[in-house]
């Protein structure tokens, strides 16, 4: 078996899906920002009228737990109409591997 290479353990990936409107990246990025979670990469999309943005982040400075962030996410996508989720990065690169 084909050993993964390795990653950083701080590292996250977050979805955010749902119909497109003024604001979402702005108030995603500024709730990071306030967390010292620094933005590693992003790849944003319109399909048919539906926002899609995977982020992979950098954890290593936030001081608060996993769960309240990944809480706090789910908070902020309600309130905008969008579902965002957060893994961690090996979580999500195992789940994706052929």
């Amino acid at each position: 078996m084909q050993k993964l290479p390795e990653k950083n353990s701080n590292n996250a990936i977050i979805s955010v899906i749902g119909s497109d409107h003024v604001g979402i990246i702005a108030k995603i990025c500024s709730f990071l920002a306030e967390r010292d979670i620094n933005i590693e990469d992003v790849s944003q999309t319109i399909l048919s009228g539906n926002f899609v943005m995977l982020m992979m982040v950098d954890l290593s400075k936030n001081k608060g737990r996993l769960e309240e962030l990944k809480q706090d996410l789910n908070e902020i996508g309600k309130s905008m109409n969008v579902s965002i989720s957060m893994m961690h990065e090996r979580v999500f690169s195992e789940m994706h591997r052929i």
